[in-house]
């Protein structure tokens, strides 16, 4: 697991990459919204897991707009990667899994304790309570795909889709976790699988409390 150093490392250099380009630029081809404050400062307005996070340009500082507080440090390294591989990216509209993203594998292990499994355990036995909790906190919308699946917009270039199916007499419940081809182009095998139990985690909170 990442140290709290290795976030801040991270962190610095992502905005040092931002340093000196245009924000104008960055929000366009990112999808993104750019924000003109005047007196030479200016910011990115974007959208992450259905909330909207300001970004100060050019001292890089990370807020919710709802109610100013700091983004988590592990969020602003995903953003700040996504700030700079996103580019025009055009969604292919054809779902893929964690394996397929070159170094999927690599990395797969890690994704499928953060995430796969996770949501399997949580939600296998009542899929009808992920599609819930998913609208609310994400805004997610339902797909027809398993016997339960939803479309996340994670990043706006980011769609992620969760499915699952439910078990019986004979086999255990399954879900899996799809992306669109084109993820591969603004985040790293890394940072998807640190996306996936971003957006797990939190389901698994609530549903404790249900």
């Amino acid at each position: 697991m990442a140290r709290v150093d290795d976030y801040i490392k991270a962190v610095a250099l992502g905005k040092e990459a931002l340093f000196g380009k245009d924000p104008k630029q960055i929000a366009r081809r990112c999808g993104a919204v750019y924000v003109e404050e005047g007196k030479g400062k200016a910011g990115i307005s974007i959208e992450f897991l259905n909330r909207k996070i300001d970004i100060s340009w050019p001292d890089f500082v990370f807020s919710e707009s709802a109610d100013g507080k700091e983004v988590p440090i592990q969020q602003q390294v995903l953003i700040l990667h996504y700030l700079n591989m996103a580019n025009d990216v055009e969604l292919s509209q054809e779902w893929i899994a964690y394996q397929e993203v070159p170094d999927g594998k690599f990395y797969l292990d890690a994704f499928v304790r953060r995430a796969k499994n996770p949501m399997v355990q949580g939600f296998g036995n009542n899929p009808e309570l992920l599609v819930k909790l998913t609208a609310e906190v994400y805004g997610a919308t339902p797909m027809e795909q398993g016997d339960s699946a939803v479309k996340i917009q994670a990043l706006p270039l980011v769609p992620v889709a969760l499915i699952l199916w439910k078990g019986d007499d004979e086999f255990p419940p399954e879900g899996t976790i799809l992306f669109d081809r084109s993820i591969s182009q603004v985040l790293s095998a890394e940072d998807i699988a640190w996306l996936a139990g971003m957006i797990i985690y939190p389901l698994l909170g609530m549903a404790a409390g249900k």
